[in-house]
């Protein structure tokens, strides 16, 4: 037996994902620092989150090229980011220096802000266990 699964809407995985962060202990205990905006390039949906002090204060949903201003990018194709959405994930889709250098994902931008705020930004990654990825 199969199980088809359903990538949640834009809306309703921005509000999840949000209330995830905002309320994940581990990001809230180390995220006083974590102030930055990158994007998160889905290839079907582009989302810029902005965050201060460990709480996501705003995520923009496909901004115009110039329109809302981010410090890094972390790009993949919608298959990538799927398999990142799923509880467990398959190997090379766990984390993003796995599918940096094993699949399709690029890191681009000021990468020094992604690694001065790895920690937690990898623990939002591992979130998209519990909300699933909206591609």
């Amino acid at each position: 037996m199969t199980v088809a699964t359903r990538a949640p809407s834009v809306e309703s995985w921005v509000q999840s994902f949000t209330e995830a962060n905002n309320q994940d202990p581990e990001i809230q205990a180390h995220g006083k620092h974590f102030t930055c905006s990158y994007l998160l390039d889905m290839e079907a949906h582009t989302f810029v989150v902005r965050v201060v002090s460990g709480t996501i204060a705003q995520i923009s949903v496909d901004p115009g090229p110039i329109e809302v201003p981010y410090q890094f990018a972390i790009r993949a194709s919608a298959h990538t980011w799927g398999e990142f959405g799923k509880p467990v994930p398959a190997p090379m889709y766990h984390g993003i220096w796995a599918a940096t250098f094993q699949r399709d994902m690029k890191l681009e931008g000021d990468v020094l802000v992604l690694m001065q705020n790895l920690r937690c930004l990898t623990r939002q990654i591992e979130l998209l266990r519990s909300t699933g990825a909206p591609v």
